[in-house]
């Protein structure tokens, strides 16, 4: 066996059997608060389960979840469950089995517990728009951002005596987590509009939980000036990318930047046009008349004499002038079909009317491609090569106004980049405030342990500790803290010759002023009678009895 091996079982042979027991439960001890605090400060991360619960619900799925075996918390607001990480599915399915949670967002299965005897139409109306709230309900909360939502829908009504028929509305009440909510309300509405027969989107009202409005009315991105807006920030975003493909082989996408200012006209235009073509002629129809006429005409008269005064008498005619005549006429009418041409035009789109772009090159990438002994003019040639790039890339056009304007500065070290939004410290920090917790108090734990417990037992392990029965100071340290053999030592001890001490050694003149310095043996004495009297005369029994023994 080594010999290090041998000492170190000597050495705690020495201890004996009490020492080294409470040395084994000082270990022990030490050992399980080590292990438990690194459990509980290093228990597995929870993830969220449900969210938004009832009371009851969460009551229900604690006892679940503790039957089966699998840990859980629940939020601080109470109406949130957390299990471990990597178990949610298995949760999951086994709260499904058991029909949880029971929330009352209850969508189409309320009508498993419908009854067909004894239901009302009214009922079923009631029942139909119940299940439409629950089903939309949980379709918002699908939203990120949304941890609540509850909706209220008002359908319309059918009446035999009502003129205006109602239409329907709804309004919305969500618990949002973000800054955007806005935005999220303005999908909610057409979210719910779509899903609701007959609902249009500004008949839907969205709340938040602190009872702020959110969205109502009309859906203010309709409007003529939000519609304006968004077409300028297309436009000026497409140009602005057809700049950067235009530049980015040439330059490289950090030696250049463009910015685009487009005025757009977005104004409705109806057109309505009909051209007639002279042309080009189709015969529609043809109308011919034709007329024959032939008359003969013949007068007989009747001479005046006294004979047409006398009764019976006839009077005898005679022929009097004839006439003839003979007329032929044609007539024909014929229609043509013109060619016309009817354009209606309704254009719903937009126009630019003006257009201002910057761009601004790197002058040391431009002394680069040229080389170091570029002239000025030839950078301005350069410049205005990019310039005419530039317009052609983005359909400049001097008659319609537009502005182009192409310079070559210094550009900034480190702002080559996009700026890029990082969070600041104190966002950090609050990020992983809880694993600093974690970790700072295991240390904290572990050095006390260390040094209220092993350093205490590595003391007790060391082989120069003994125990002491009284504590004060020890025979030498008083022989060492009396006078040199120069001083009047026997007046105070014994009989003792001085020279007999073995500290005696020849006065020197460190020694001297030593003395002089020190406190006279006396009050040195009375100090130590002052701290400890019964230790002092134990001293003092030991230091009369060694001379005794020495004769």
């Amino acid at each position: 066996m080594p010999e290090q091996i041998q000492s170190l079982i000597a050495n705690l042979r020495g201890f004996g059997v009490r020492r080294l027991a409470l040395m084994g439960g000082i270990a022990a001890l030490v050992m399980a608060v080590i292990g438990v605090a690194s459990i509980y400060l290093n228990r597995p991360a929870y993830e969220t389960l449900y969210v938004g619960l009832d009371r009851n619900d969460v009551n229900q799925i604690g006892l679940v979840l503790g039957e089966a075996g699998i840990g859980f918390d629940v939020g601080a607001d109470g109406t949130s469950v957390l299990v471990p990480a990597g178990t949610t599915a298995q949760a999951r399915m086994l709260l499904a089995e058991k029909g949880l949670p029971t929330s009352a967002n209850a969508g189409y299965e309320l009508f498993d517990n419908v009854g067909s005897l004894g239901l009302t139409s009214f009922m079923q109306q009631i029942t139909r728009v119940r299940a439409l709230e629950g089903e939309i309900a949980r379709t918002i909360q699908s939203i990120a951002g949304v941890k609540a939502a509850r909706v209220h829908i008002v359908m319309s009504e059918r009446a035999n005596f009502r003129r205006d028929e109602q239409q329907p509305s709804a309004s919305v009440v969500i618990r949002y987590a973000g800054d955007d909510a806005e935005k999220s309300a303005q999908s909610i509405r057409h979210l719910v509009a779509a899903a609701v027969p007959g609902l249009s989107a500004d008949k839907v009202t969205v709340l938040d939980s602190n009872g702020n409005l959110l969205a109502a009315g009309d859906d203010p991105s309709n409007t003529s000036a939000a519609r304006t807006l968004g077409v300028e920030q297309t436009v000026e975003a497409q140009i602005g990318d057809n700049i950067r493909r235009a530049l980015t082989p040439y330059l490289g996408p950090d030696n250049f930047r463009a910015s685009v200012k487009a005025d757009v006209n977005t104004d409705t235009r109806q057109t309505e046009e009909t051209i007639f073509d002279p042309e080009s002629r189709v015969e529609r129809s043809v109308q011919s008349v034709r007329t024959n006429e032939a008359s003969n005409q013949k007068q007989a008269s009747t001479p005046t004499s006294v004979e047409q005064n006398l009764p019976e008498t006839q009077t005898t005619t005679t022929e009097g002038p004839q006439s003839s005549s003979q007329n032929d006429r044609k007539e024909e009418i014929t229609n043509y079909e013109i060619n016309s041409k009817k354009i209606a035009t309704v254009s719903n789109g937009y126009s630019v009317t003006k257009m201002s772009i910057a761009v601004v090159v790197n002058q040391d990438r431009l002394k680069t491609i040229l080389g170091k002994d570029a002239t000025p003019e030839q950078i301005a040639k350069r410049v205005a090569d990019i310039q005419k790039m530039v317009a052609s890339a983005t359909g400049f056009d001097e008659k319609r106004g537009d502005i182009i304007d192409v310079s070559a500065v210094e550009f900034i070290d480190g702002l080559d980049g996009e700026p890029i939004d990082q969070p600041g410290v104190l966002a950090q920090i609050g990020t992983h405030a809880g694993t600093l917790i974690n970790a700072g108090a295991f240390i904290v734990v572990v050095f006390l342990v260390a040094f209220f417990g092993l350093r205490p037992m590595a003391a007790a392990l060391s082989p120069s500790a003994k125990p002491a029965a009284i504590a004060g100071p020890s025979f030498d340290d008083v022989q060492r803290s009396l006078p040199t053999p120069d001083a009047p030592v026997a007046a105070i001890a014994s009989d003792t010759p001085v020279g007999a001490l073995p500290d005696a050694r020849p006065a020197t003149p460190l020694d001297d002023l030593r003395q002089k310095i020190r406190p006279a043996p006396q009050e040195r004495l009375a100090r130590m009678v002052d701290l400890n009297e019964e230790r002092t005369a134990q001293i003092l029994r030991k230091w009369a009895a060694a001379p005794e023994a020495a004769g």
